[in-house]
């Protein structure tokens, strides 16, 4: 494999309002997303990933059973039969974010992956479902545990033709336990897609996962959208895309509120740098930390 990988991070505004059909919205973000996936191909990128539920709105501001109706088969739905069209076409690694039907009724916050000859690999669903008030109205929040559950699968580790490609998922980013647990299985780098908005958690925006590249001695590749996103307008969504290498240095960050596709390269003696001089995959006690999992 090349010393360097080409990592695209695509962060965009969701334009529709949410009193619109669901047809209606997965056509538009799918339109606006493979044009920036062609963007970032020009580019040489050879690695994309979207962001957190890329073909809505973030719809989980509000509970209501009209965005079940956006849930597909992962594989097998539309969506990652497109995406794989898209990755074949440009040879491109591709992660795709978006609402999972396992059942009727059965629901994952789910990240498909893709490798650069459209085979799709596998999928990660978000562990870690947040379910909190939001914005100035009490009605608005985070409210996923109505449309999610829990994610099933554990914390894979995908081997594409690129490199080692490791998935989390907005929240999961508070989270260190998976973040170590994919550096165990061999992440070179970890993507997180997210719809985040400003408030309590954006000074953590870029604490959490610099520090979770340190301490586990891969790049993690953080993805937001941007803009406001009506009717619920429950905060601005900030953007500021970024790629982060091992040592904490960020090697590209994207605007605030701008549709942006983030080019960056990911150099693997970093990562092997970094990993023979802190030698903490080396100095871990996992037989003292039975008391993470018992209490």
């Amino acid at each position: 494999m090349s010393r360097y990988v080409r990592i695209a991070l695509i962060q965009a505004k969701h334009e529709l309002p949410g009193a619109r059909s669901v047809e209606e919205h997965k056509k538009a973000a799918m339109e606006k997303h493979v044009a920036m996936i062609e963007e970032a191909a020009a580019e040489g990128a050879e690695i994309a990933c979207l962001q957190e539920l890329f073909f809505a709105p973030y719809f989980c501001a509000e509970q209501s059973s009209k965005w079940y109706r956006a849930a597909e088969p992962v594989p097998g739905g539309p969506t990652v039969q497109w995406m794989q069209e898209v990755a074949k076409r440009h040879e491109m690694v591709l992660v795709v974010p978006l609402y999972e039907e396992a059942m009727p009724g059965v629901y994952y916050n789910t990240a498909a992956v893709i490798d650069a000859d459209g085979t799709y690999l596998g999928k990660y669903r978000k562990h870690h479902i947040p379910h909190v008030q939001a914005g100035e109205r009490p009605e608005t929040g985070f409210w996923e545990k109505y449309y999610f559950k829990p994610g099933t699968g554990g914390y894979p580790v995908f081997d594409t033709r690129y490199g080692k490609v490791g998935v989390y998922i907005c929240y999961d980013r508070h989270f260190p336990e998976g973040a170590r647990i994919l550096g165990l299985h061999g992440a070179e780098i970890v993507f997180n897609p997210s719809a985040t908005v400003a408030g309590l958690s954006e000074y953590l925006w870029k604490l959490e996962q610099p520090a979770h590249a340190v301490a586990n001695g891969y790049y993690v590749g953080a993805i937001n959208r941007v803009g406001w996103e009506a009717p619920w307008n429950m905060g601005e969504f900030y953007g500021q895309s970024y790629l982060v290498d091992p040592r904490g240095n960020f090697v590209r960050m994207a605007s605030r509120d701008q549709d942006e596709v983030v080019i960056a390269d990911m150099d693997r003696e970093v990562i092997r740098e970094v990993r023979e001089t802190w030698q903490f995959y080396r100095d871990r006690r996992p037989e003292t930390y039975g008391t993470l999992v018992s209490t």
